[in-house]
């Protein structure tokens, strides 16, 4: 089976959990480090599936390798590989698919609820988790359009689109990959963010993100390991 993959943005928004499901599962995956300048590959036609981590950058941003990673989504699309976005990775498959990445009303930093849509692709993807209100990890200030042909799984009150489908590709604006590792470093890492961002009810404190690691990821995991699960049928055996 050919590797799924994994796309990183930034030294410390690794693969996370996401990772550790392929091991768990039997599935291999391999890194490419954009962070440290590997490029972006022009096909994706050595893998089984692409995944895409988060970053404290912008889709709109002029960097080099974003038009050759949304090009590189598009053509995994035409070829029917699964691609999976987290937070930039998200917005990166929204920009490629058509969609737009415009400032979110607030930022959302922390522990946080999103509510599903109830419908049969709901249920196809989320399971048991259906018409309910899940745990999910969040570090943003922007926020992606639903690209066209796509459908919203997954939304809040303070960001309308937390999450969409389209044939075996999910696209996520929150987090579901988060280890307590990668909790603990980055309220360490952007400690300032949180601060200049205190007073909005959509952001938490280091201290209570930390805190409620003991009762958040169990309930992230039943998530992330649903979303997951169903992500994988599709990759290319």
């Amino acid at each position: 089976m050919q590797p799924v993959a994994i796309f990183r943005h930034s030294p410390t928004e690794g693969p996370g959990y996401f990772a550790i499901f392929l091991e768990q599962q039997g599935i291999p995956w391999k890194l490419i480090a954009i962070d440290e300048g590997e490029n972006v590959p022009a096909t994706a036609d050595d893998f089984s599936g692409l995944c895409f981590m988060g970053g404290p950058m912008s889709v709109n941003d002029p960097l080099p390798w974003i038009d050759a990673v949304c090009a590189l989504i598009r053509d995994a699309g035409a070829k029917n590989i699964p691609v999976i976005g987290h937070c930039l990775g998200g917005q990166l498959m929204s920009k490629a698919l058509g969609g737009e990445v415009t400032r979110n009303p607030v930022k959302e930093i922390g522990w946080s609820n999103a509510s599903s849509e109830n419908d049969a692709l709901a249920k196809h993807w989320l399971g048991e988790l259906t018409g309910k209100n899940n745990t999910v990890f969040q570090w943003h200030g922007e926020t992606f359009s639903i690209p066209s042909g796509a459908t919203r799984l997954l939304g809040n009150a303070y960001c309308a689109n937390q999450m969409f489908v389209i044939g075996p590709h999910l696209g996520m604006q929150c987090h579901v990959e988060m280890t307590p590792e990668m909790i603990a470093t980055w309220s360490e890492q952007w400690a300032d963010e949180v601060v200049a961002a205190a007073d909005h009810p959509s952001v938490q404190t280091p201290g209570t993100m930390l805190q409620e690691i003991a009762t958040g990821l169990p309930a992230m995991r039943q998530l992330s390991e649903q979303l997951y699960a169903v992500w994988i049928r599709g990759l290319r055996r």
